[in-house]
């Protein structure tokens, strides 16, 4: 792997780590302010006009918030991520990488099932000396 493509692999790293320990502060050291995460509907929904966005523009605190209420009412069963591919632009300043996931959360309260498996594609700028998340598609069966 090339420095640049292994700076990429620490950064689905560190999401993972995020989920894992459920460590909100952490998942928000990886996005841009302008990142923006669109959602399909289902698992199905592969046509981006079935589509929405769920949290809208980064916004750290709101992100956050979202987070720690998802960690709070939910026990984290499993989760499983596979990266795929990452490719990196010829001028090194631009990144995407492909991870296959499987993340099983079930509410503490009702034991109801969330299960997010599938495809996605994590898309990353480089800011500086840093790399940023700028895109991110939700979960995809493919």
């Amino acid at each position: 792997m090339t420095k640049e493509e292994n700076e990429i692999k620490e950064m689905v790293d560190r999401e993972t780590r995020g989920w894992d320990t459920r460590d909100a502060a952490l998942l928000t050291t990886l996005f841009h302010p302008d990142m923006v995460w669109p959602w399909p509907r289902t698992f199905q929904s592969h046509d981006p006009l079935d589509w929405i966005f769920v949290l809208g523009r980064f916004n750290r605190e709101r992100w956050m918030k979202n987070w720690q209420e998802l960690f709070d009412s939910h026990e984290l069963e499993h989760n499983i991520r596979e990266i795929k591919k990452i490719v990196v632009s010829e001028e090194k300043d631009g990144a995407f990488a492909v991870v296959d996931i499987d993340t099983f959360w079930v509410e503490k309260r009702t034991g109801k099932h969330n299960h997010w498996k599938g495809r996605v594609c994590k898309v990353y700028a480089r800011i500086g000396d840093e790399w940023k998340m700028t895109m991110h598609t939700g979960v995809l069966a493919y």
